[in-house]
């Protein structure tokens, strides 16, 4: 966009994902300043951070305009459902991120199963239950393995995969009787248990239209081998092997665009970053779920590899006219992400100890340290505010490089009340060495 005003830009959030996007947008010879609410310690190096949280739909509004912001980056799904950038439309601010109609693709996963089969997209059967008797009668029927989700939010850990009836069984107790994520769980969702390899894969759409933003692949199990329960993601990297050329554009052209298409049919069209999570089995690509915004950490390895410049793609998007947009540009790179997490995690975790060697890890090669859960304590100190706390990033010219390099960063780091996985990209790792 040569020539264009540098507009003030403003990012909701306070994780990883938003620590990586204000990275990348303060690059941008666009951006003539950059916000961020609430921000965290390593946001604060790159961005002005201001104390509202993301769910004050209210004041972010009123934050956008006494500062003039000419676009808001939307990073969590929590205030696209409450309706934040529906607020900010009506005044007149630009945002990145759909509309509260749009969201429900994230906000309710009965809502969009129904999307899904209304546009004919490959996914795996189901049904939805507000009743437990008969949502267990067709756990029955259907026998397992199967899979039982709240239709709700509920942080990425609503979903539970089920081996046995009885296992079936307990998880209707857990969401429906227990009420383990509150309302979330007044309806279930049950669905087809699918074999295959998982890809998270990105679209950036402004209502009518979409480009591809890339794959990625994730570890959501807390332990090694991707045992225990699972977690906001534990680490990423991309690109996925699994993911190649010819996939990208069947997933255009079988999933994005077809429901960009019923949601535009609906009333609602989307816009924003469209996030298929995609099971590839061996009778092709289905949809698993949808997400309407940048993953977490996929969206750190995402941006790694990055070389156009992403303000005014995003802009773009947000005013309906991707089809001027440039082709992006990639680097041929792998980007790998570990994510290092307060023991205990994705249960009770402590919060306050203080996290050394911030530095050191950063002046490895190849290698960006993103705050999540971090905050500053008052004496130039950096310390544990979250479950998920640093996303330990790194480029290299092969998986076995960018690995190698993260995990250098991570042992960089002074925090004995931090823990990571140590196998992560295992899947890209074995295929690049069984290619030799």
């Amino acid at each position: 966009m040569p020539g264009a005003t540098p507009i003030k830009v403003l990012v909701v959030g306070s994780g990883g994902r938003e620590h990586a996007l204000c990275r990348k947008l303060i690059a941008s010879p666009l951006c003539a300043e950059l916000l961020c609410a609430p921000g965290n310690a390593g946001i604060a190096d790159v961005a002005r951070c201001l104390p509202v949280g993301v769910e004050e739909i209210d004041a972010l509004v009123a934050l956008a305009k006494a500062e003039a912001v000419g676009l808001v980056v939307v990073g969590p799904e929590a205030p696209l459902v409450l309706g934040l950038a529906d607020k900010l439309a009506e005044a007149g601010i630009a945002v990145f991120g759909p509309s509260r109609a749009g969201a429900l693709l994230e906000g309710s996963k009965g809502f969009m199963k129904d999307v899904l089969a209304r546009a004919g997209v490959p996914t795996a059967w189901y049904g939805r239950f507000t009743d437990a008797g008969a949502a267990k009668a067709f756990i029955g029927e259907k026998g397992a393995p199967i899979v039982v989700k709240t239709d709700g939010l509920a942080a990425g850990k609503g979903v539970i995969l089920c081996q046995t009836l009885e296992e079936g069984v307990a998880a209707i107790d857990l969401l429906m009787g227990e009420r383990a994520f509150g309302e979330a769980g007044d309806e279930v969702v049950i669905e087809e248990f699918l074999v295959g390899e998982e890809a998270s894969f990105f679209a950036l759409c402004d209502g009518t239209r979409a480009i591809a933003f890339g794959a990625a692949q994730d570890h959501k199990a807390v332990g090694e081998g991707d045992t225990g329960p699972n977690t906001g993601g534990m680490g990423a990297y991309s690109p996925a092997p699994v993911f190649d050329k010819a996939m990208e554009a069947q997933v255009m052209a079988e999933v994005i665009a077809p429901t960009l298409r019923v949601m535009a049919e609906m009333g609602r069209p989307f816009t924003g970053v469209l996030f298929a999570g995609i099971m590839v089995t061996p009778s092709g690509p289905k949809v698993l779920e949808f997400n309407v915004r940048f993953g977490d950490p996929e969206c750190q390895v995402l941006l790694a590899r990055l070389e156009s410049d992403l303000l005014p793609v995003l802009l773009a998007a947000a005013e309906g006219r991707l089809e001027r947009v440039a082709p992006l540009v990639w680097s041929p790179e792998t980007a790998l992400t570990v994510v290092m997490a307060a023991k205990g995690y994705p249960g009770e975790y402590a919060k306050g100890d203080v996290i050394g060697g911030l530095a050191a890890a950063g002046e490895v090669g190849g290698a960006v340290v993103f705050h999540a859960g971090t905050r500053a304590d008052g004496e130039g100190q950096v310390v544990a505010a979250g479950g998920r706390v640093l996303g330990v990033t790194a480029t290299g010219g092969s998986v076995r490089e960018a690995r190698d390099r993260a995990y250098q960063a991570v042992d960089a780091l002074d925090w004995p009340g931090g823990f990571c996985r140590r196998d992560i990209g295992w899947r890209a790792l074995a295929r690049e060495e069984a290619g030799r």
